[in-house]
């Protein structure tokens, strides 16, 4: 047995090989390569990507690991996902890419270290090997074949080891920051994909609302709900971007509610926090929150309306050389004013809205907003200073989703507002005079949520 067969993944359970098999296996395979002229998504992007990196570290190696496979139970792992800065400069974004090492060199060369595809002999990777034989998760490319995709010169992973020392983005944090920084801004292949993105995901709230008659039957309904979505996500794309908060009645004053085990009341709302992410892992990130019985009660409307008045000053902060905070600034005001005239609030708004006080964020807690792009808290290595103290620029994608989380149990509150949670968020790109709305195909008024809803459980929608 050689060292390499000696090293397979197999299973306490899997059946034992006879030679006579091994020998049949090692032989009479067709050769299956893939198309010639096939290059990865958004190649033409990726040279000036990486000469970006090499120039803020002149003379350094610098080392940008896809990742590796996570266990998930015993010997099953999690779904692959490669990081998004790997992702970011090599283009490559399947599940055939965990371990490998994409390298720039000192000089700025690009050097793509990878496990090729397994040979047919009789070691039998290819057909024993539960983590890395194709036979097992399907086929990956051989050297030349990635050299093809990625336009990169392409090393054996095996060949990593031999190499003198350098920084690794997985263990530096400068390294990290610099990765995070100069996605920032989104160029406009960038910017389509994230729109894809956010066009599937209006369509999978589609799917939710037609599929709301089902879920209200359903012991689980929250479940339902997560699974429509989840079913549209990996019919467009690669998945979901992130855990879908399907949190009915008072499971939407849990701000990352994804147990998503509950049943739905019709005279309850469903807030619905979901994203497509697509097949190049550029991701949606939208909120609507959902009268479960098609029309909103008039205490649920006013809270609803006071959340979009919040996020309607939000957008209308957004533009090149504005605070990244202003938007944030200006979705807390609206909404301490609003709870301090409802009375909720025992303090005069602007009082609560100083740093020594912050007495508004009992009922809303969290910041309004955030980057968006390969992921769904997008930058978040970047300095504070290039972020969160930073300024806006066109071409940066951004959410804005203000929300109240009335908690079921607040004796400051009138029972009427107890367990009442409501979040709007959507999804802009920061333009030269202001912000597009790449989600305005959703509705956001209240009346407009309603209309839209008779319209999609209609026996014609």
């Amino acid at each position: 047995m050689t060292a390499r067969a000696a090293q397979l993944h197999t299973g306490s359970h899997d059946l034992p090989v006879s030679d006579a098999l091994a020998r049949s296996m090692a032989n009479d395979w067709a050769p299956a390569p893939p198309p010639d002229d096939s290059r990865v998504p958004g190649f033409e992007q990726l040279t000036g990507r990486r000469a970006r990196l090499a120039a803020r570290f002149p003379g350094e190696r610098l080392l940008i690991p896809a990742g590796e496979l996570k266990v998930r139970s015993n010997d099953c792992d999690h779904r692959f996902r490669p990081h998004s800065a790997y992702a970011w400069l090599t283009g490559l974004t399947g599940e055939d890419q965990p371990g490998h090492v994409l390298v720039l060199e000192p000089d700025g060369e690009p050097v793509l270290y990878l496990r090729p595809r397994s040979p047919r002999d009789e070691d039998g990777e290819f057909y024993r090997d539960r983590k890395y034989g194709e036979f097992w998760v399907g086929r990956r490319p051989d050297l030349a074949e990635t050299e093809r995709l990625t336009g990169l010169r392409c090393a054996h992973l095996t060949d990593l080891a031999r190499l003198g020392p350098g920084r690794d983005a997985s263990r530096d944090p400068e390294l990290a920051s610099a990765l995070s920084e100069l996605r920032l801004v989104k160029d406009p292949w960038e910017v389509a994909q994230l729109q894809q993105a956010v066009d599937h995901t209006a369509t999978g709230f589609e799917d939710v609302v037609r599929a709301l008659p089902s879920a209200l039957r359903h012991p689980r309904g929250e479940r339902w709900i997560e699974g429509v979505f989840q079913l549209r996500a990996r019919a467009e794309g690669n998945g979901t971007g992130y855990e879908t908060i399907a949190a009915a009645g008072a499971h939407a004053c849990v701000l990352h509610w994804t147990r998503n085990d509950g049943p739905l009341d019709p005279r309850q709302l469903l807030l619905l926090d979901a994203g497509v992410e697509t097949d190049t892992l550029y991701t949606a990130d939208i909120t609507r929150t959902l009268p479960l019985s098609g029309r909103f009660s008039p205490v649920q409307r006013r809270v609803y309306e006071l959340v979009l008045a919040a996020q309607d000053a939000g957008i209308a902060a957004l533009k090149p050389g504005a605070s990244f905070r202003d938007f944030h600034r200006a979705c807390s005001t609206v909404l301490a004013e609003g709870l301090a005239d409802w009375g909720v609030l025992r303090i005069p708004a602007a009082q609560a809205l100083t740093a020594e006080s912050g007495l508004h964020r009992r009922y809303t807690l969290c910041s309004s907003g955030h980057m968006l792009g390969l992921d769904v808290h997008d930058c978040a290595r970047a300095r504070a200073e290039q972020y969160l103290d930073g300024v806006l620029e066109e071409g940066q994608v951004l959410t804005v989703e203000p929300g109240l989380y009335l908690q079921p149990d607040d004796t400051t509150l009138p029972p009427e507002l107890r367990g009442i949670g409501v979040r709007i968020e959507d999804d802009l790109v920061i333009t030269a005079d202001g912000a597009r709305l790449m989600s305005s195909a959703l509705p956001r008024t209240a009346d407009a949520v309603e209309e839209w809803m008779d319209r999609l459980l209609s026996p014609s929608g």
